[in-house]
């Protein structure tokens, strides 16, 4: 009998992983586990290279997280076009990938030569005028960044969901094991902090490399008429560029607008508040790398993708119903343990609610981007807009009613986001055959 029960388990644990949810899940555990090494980074090489040193590091990085918006989107619109040409069943799905490929790589190393003939100009605009190599690997950085987010959202629009899952834990780990041998092995403040710096490119070039070997495996081999430029596939991914600029605006420009208003200790107990709320935000780019290719999919099979948006809302209000009650009832202790930073205790469960909220408007963004929509865009520049206002509003002296004040704003917007979202998906179902006439008409 034991074994029988045993089989079954096992059975329903298969059908589970395999499902909507169960997929949705994996991608968004693979993020989490990448982002708790990304923030193992932080940890170690704060510790390593001490506050100033530090300092210089995050400049850097911050001037990368910058570059990778461009690249997310392209990663977005990848995923979307080759799901679409799956699903009309075109035999040559993702002929263009090898030309995007071959010409980011091409635009990378022009540009690495430029960055090192420039790189005294960089680094004073970075802020670390003496830091100029690592100042002159950022835009280097950022164009490898690209060919991995193209390699990523090509094998999304194949389902290959565990190799790109994968993928971005191994690149995370593989950046703290680059930049801790490297500065293991170089002697000096400066030194050690470009060390620490190169070894992002070094794994995004490493995972790069390896994603190369399955992609392969899904292209066309025969060159194809309607290859597309790279030109094209930018211009088609301009509306997710501004689509996640603006999130990404509306999850971080909090804390800098906090700088500006309040005191440096409580800017700093604000930040590492905001730190804490964000964590619901790494589900939600998790679910996102499944819901994109599947709503476009199911869409352009004349299915309605509606249960793929309403299980990955379900599991961010799952995973963010514990979320703000632990921080509800011991927020204290969480940012005591993690920041040794208290101070915003009182307002870090509004602000979990907040970006809660911003993680259901971020899967109702990624999700009308897979149907070529972009009504929303002025949802998210009101709230934009709203953020800086509603904040010097309140001003800097309460923490609390800044979270507050960013709360009404989230639910506003997230309201906002999800009607538009699922009135797309009505639209759709009412004409198919012209949200189905090509994948590559304008967003």
């Amino acid at each position: 009998m034991r074994p029988r029960i045993r089989s079954l388990d096992a059975r329903r644990l298969h059908e589970l992983a395999s499902s909507d949810t169960g997929r949705a899940a994996g991608l968004a555990a693979a993020v989490i586990v990448g982002n708790v090494l990304a923030l193992a980074f932080t940890v170690v090489f704060a510790r390593i290279l001490g506050a100033s040193g530090y300092g210089s590091l995050a400049a850097l990085v911050s001037t990368f997280i910058i570059l990778m918006v461009p690249g997310q989107a392209l990663q977005t619109t990848v995923a979307r076009e080759i799901s679409a040409e799956l699903a009309q069943r075109d035999p040559a799905a993702g002929a263009g990938v090898r030309r995007w490929l071959g010409r980011l790589l091409l635009a990378t190393v022009a540009i690495t030569v430029v960055s090192v003939l420039g790189r005294d100009l960089l680094a004073h605009a970075i802020g670390v005028p003496e830091l100029e190599w690592a100042a002159a690997a950022t835009l280097p950085t950022g164009c490898l960044w690209l060919v991995l987010s193209v390699e990523r959202g090509a094998l999304q629009g194949f389902q290959e969901y565990r190799t790109v899952g994968t993928s971005m834990a191994v690149e995370q780990a593989a950046r703290l094991a680059f930049g801790a041998l490297l500065v293991a092995a170089l002697s000096g403040r400066d030194a050690e902090v470009t060390g620490a710096f190169l070894g992002t490119p070094l794994a995004i070039a490493a995972v790069a490399t390896w994603l190369a070997v399955p992609i392969r495996r899904h292209l066309p081999h025969a060159r194809h008429a309607h290859e597309h430029p790279l030109r094209e596939l930018v211009a088609r991914a301009a509306i997710p560029v501004i689509a996640l600029a603006l999130v990404a605006w509306l999850q971080d420009g909090q804390v800098i607008i906090v700088k500006h208003l309040a005191s440096d200790d409580a800017a700093g107990d604000y930040a590492a508040a905001a730190v804490a709320a964000k964590a619901i935000m790494w589900v939600a780019i998790g679910l996102s790398l499944y819901l994109v290719p599947e709503a476009a999919r199911r869409t352009h099979l004349g299915e309605s993708a509606t249960g793929v948006l309403a299980r990955t809302l379900g599991l961010i209000i799952a995973l963010a119903t514990p979320m703000v009650l632990l921080y509800t009832v011991a927020g204290e202790p969480v940012l005591r343990i993690a920041f040794k930073l208290t101070g915003a205790a009182g307002a870090l469960p509004w602000l979990g609610l907040a970006m809660s909220l911003l993680a259901c408007t971020y899967l109702a963004v990624q999700y009308q981007l897979a149907l070529h929509k972009a009504a929303f865009i002025g949802v998210l520049v009101l709230a934009a807009v709203a953020q800086p206002i509603v904040m010097i509003a309140v001003g800097g002296a309460h923490l609390t009613g800044l979270a507050m004040g960013l709360l009404a704003i989230h639910a506003l917007l997230a309201a906002g986001a999800l009607a538009l979202a699922f009135r797309a998906v009505a639209h759709v179902r009412e004409i198919p055959d012209e949200s189905a006439t090509s994948p590559f008409t304008g967003v």
